[in-house]
C-alpha cells in the first residue's frame, strides 16, 4: 500500500508542476514519455531475466493466459452496459466505448472525442485513469480478496507498463509474463472496440 500512495503521490506532484508551468514543455514531450517507459521495461526485463521459475512459468502458462484479458474485457464491457442503462445523458454503447479504453486513456480519449465529442471524450478520460490510479492503489486488497490475478485484470491495458511494478511487487514474478501478455492483448483490442461502440 506504501509503494501505492509513492507513485500516487508522485502523480499528484506532477500533475502540480504541470499546471504551474515550472518544467519546459520539451523536458515532458510524448518522446521523453517513450524513453523512461524504455527504460522502465528494460528493468523490467532483467528482473525477469533473472527470476530462476520465469521459464517454467511460461511453460506452464500456455493458451490459458488468454483467459485472463478475455474475462477483463468481456467484464469491462458487461460492468459498462450495466451503468449505461442507469445514465439518461449516454447510451449503453457510448458508456461502453469508454469502459473500452481499459485504462489506455491516450488513444481512447482522442478517439472518443473524435467520434463523439468533447464531452464524452473527457469522461473517458478520466475513467480511464482512474481506472489506472484505482488498480494502482488498490492492488495489495485485490490479491488479498480477489487472488493475484486481480490487480492484472483491474489494471486493464496499463498491466504491461506503469501498474506492472505494483502487480509485479504484490503478485509476485510468476505472474509478470500473465501481467505483460494481458497488456498486450487488451492494448490491441482498444482501438477496434472503441471505434465500433462509437459508430453504432
Amino acid at each position: 500500500m506504501k509503494g501505492s500512495l509513492i507513485i500516487v503521490g508522485f502523480f499528484l506532484l506532477g500533475l502540480l508542476v504541470g499546471n504551474l508551468d515550472f518544467v519546459p514543455k520539451e523536458l515532458y514531450s510524448s518522446q521523453v514519455g517513450l524513453v523512461v517507459l524504455c527504460v522502465l521495461m528494460f528493468l523490467v526485463g532483467i528482473s525477469l531475466g533473472t527470476s530462476k521459475g520465469l521459464w517454467k512459468s511460461i511453460k506452464e502458462t500456455k493458451a490459458v493466459v488468454l483467459l485472463v484479458p478475455g474475462a477483463t474485457i468481456v467484464g469491462t464491457l458487461v460492468g459498462t452496459a450495466i451503468i449505461g442503462l442507469f445514465l439518461k445523458d449516454w447510451t449503453i454503447y457510448e458508456t461502453m466505448a469508454v469502459g473500452s479504453g481499459f485504462g489506455y486513456y491516450s488513444l481512447s480519449s482522442v478517439f472518443i472525442s473524435e467520434f463523439k465529442g468533447a464531452s464524452l471524450g473527457t469522461i473517458a478520460l478520466i475513467s480511464n485513469v482512474l481506472r489506472e490510479l484505482i488498480a494502482l492503489l488498490a492492488a495489495p486488497f485485490l490479491v488479498r480478496y480477489f487472488g493475484k490475478l486481480a490487480p492484472i485484470s483491474a489494471a486493464g491495458a496499463t498491466s504491461m507498463d506503469t501498474c506492472l511494478p505494483i502487480i509485479t511487487k504484490v503478485s509476485g514474478n510468476d505472474f509478470v509474463l500473465i501481467a505483460i501478455l494481458h497488456g498486450i492483448i487488451v492494448d490491441l483490442s482498444v482501438p477496434f472496440l472503441v471505434t465500433a461502440f462509437c459508430s453504432i
